[in-house]
């Protein structure tokens, strides 16, 4: 592959998504940036998931990976050690691409050498692909571990980020069946530099079954991977950013558990922030609000 045409590596997992991986699958060969390799990662479905992939193995361009149902993590990981190409995208099998996704962040990592990772926004679709919204959280450029510890501003989908970033802080953890690619981009986000391009460039669709997932859960979980991220990138931020970063996080877990019935659960963990960042006037504002809340909110 030469200078100019990087070859781009596409890494999608799946797992008993037969209803929707067609649209996933034609919407990366569909591409109009014709230089990449797409892995697929079949992680022990059960469905028919298989004969739908049949006619697009007749793309050269196109690998399939067959596995014991491990979760997607271990799925993306095996994929990455086949990877060949300079770049690595993630797409998962129930969302899809735009058609000049690659074209237009290979251009852009060309206008940008110093970009590690470059990602953009969401379109969020429905179960039946019917557009939900456009509206996405917050989103930042350059060093962002001091946004990426309060929250994970990365949408997976949508990035695209060099290589060499995973040989040298490796794949996903592996730890834990949810939230993985928030501890992958909080380490990225170490030693990395983001850009932020306010572009849709993917659509991400979402399930009843992720509506009512266990939030709750999802806390646990990013509460382990940025006291993680603490423990072992200890120079990625100053101790106050640090600080600032856990009063977030928990103020944002108290008002969660305080808007759905659990008001002595929420100042448990507003008084956590509180010892955080006791100067932070939002801290306070957020104890006022939890304390305050009507029962019927």
């Amino acid at each position: 592959m030469s200078d100019n045409q990087p070859l781009v590596s596409v890494i999608t997992p799946t797992y008993n998504r037969a209803d929707f991986i067609r649209e996933a699958v034609e919407s990366v060969l569909a591409q109009s940036y014709p230089h990449f390799e797409f892995l697929i990662v079949d992680d022990g479905s059960t469905d028919n998931t298989s004969e739908v992939l049949e006619p697009y193995l007749k793309d050269e361009r196109v690998r399939l990976f067959w596995q014991e149902n491990q979760g997607q993590s271990v799925a993306r990981n095996v994929a990455l050690a086949q990877a060949r190409g300079e770049f690595v995208c993630f797409l998962d099998s129930d969302n899809y691409w735009p058609t000049d996704k690659l074209e237009a962040q290979v251009r852009l990592f060309k206008e940008y050498p110093e970009t590690d990772v470059l990602y953009g926004d969401n379109v969020i679709i429905n179960e039946q692909g019917d557009e939900v919204s456009r509206d996405n959280m917050s989103r930042y450029s350059g060093r962002i571990a001091r946004h990426m510890i309060k929250d994970n501003c990365v949408a997976m989908n949508t990035t695209m980020a060099r290589r060499h970033c995973f040989d040298e802080l490796g794949g996903m953890s592996g730890k834990r069946r949810v939230a993985d690619d928030y501890d992958l981009w909080l380490r990225f986000s170490a030693k990395y530099q983001f850009r932020y391009e306010p572009e849709y460039w993917a659509w991400y669709r979402v399930m009843e079954d992720q509506i009512s997932s266990d939030k709750t859960q999802r806390f646990k979980v990013n509460e382990a991977i940025i006291r993680d991220f603490r423990r072992d990138y200890r120079e990625a931020l100053g101790r106050s950013e640090f600080d600032d970063g856990f009063a977030h996080f928990f103020i944002r877990k108290g008002r969660y558990l305080a808007s759905v019935g659990k008001r002595q659960d929420g100042l448990r963990e507003i008084f956590k922030a509180v010892r955080y960042a006791p100067a932070n006037m939002n801290v306070w504002r957020a104890l006022l609000a939890v304390m305050f809340k009507r029962h019927s909110q």
